[in-house]
């Protein structure tokens, strides 16, 4: 996990056995995202269950953004990796996310 100062993926998921397939999916697609825009990833589990697995970006104390959510549909990595490189593409215009910005040329050259 890398640690820096441009934020965090953050995975949300239930700890149940039939997610396991699908969380490793998003964790993997989670990872090559991070490492592209240099974020760190926290995977958060819950004992209650529910099927969709969720993926926010969090900055500081700032609230965190949804970007990507997984019902329950079987999904690939680059699927998934490809949803989140541009969903933090798009992030990265944002001006309160100005971090983003100096990785948006990275981005754009795996596309």
């Amino acid at each position: 996990m890398l640690s820096n100062s441009n934020g965090k993926l953050l995975i949300y998921a239930s700890s149940f056995a039939s997610r396991r397939e699908r969380l490793e999916v998003v964790n993997v697609a989670a990872e090559r995202t991070a490492e592209l825009f240099k974020l760190s990833v926290e995977v958060v589990t819950y004992r209650k269950q529910f099927d969709p697995i969720y993926v926010y970006y969090a900055y500081g104390d700032e609230e965190p953004i949804p970007i990507y959510c997984n019902k329950s549909e079987e999904s690939n990595i680059n699927e998934v990796y490809i949803a989140l490189r541009n969903m933090m593409f798009v992030l990265s215009f944002h001006p309160k996310h100005s971090a983003l910005k100096q990785m948006r040329k990275e981005a754009m050259q795996f596309s």
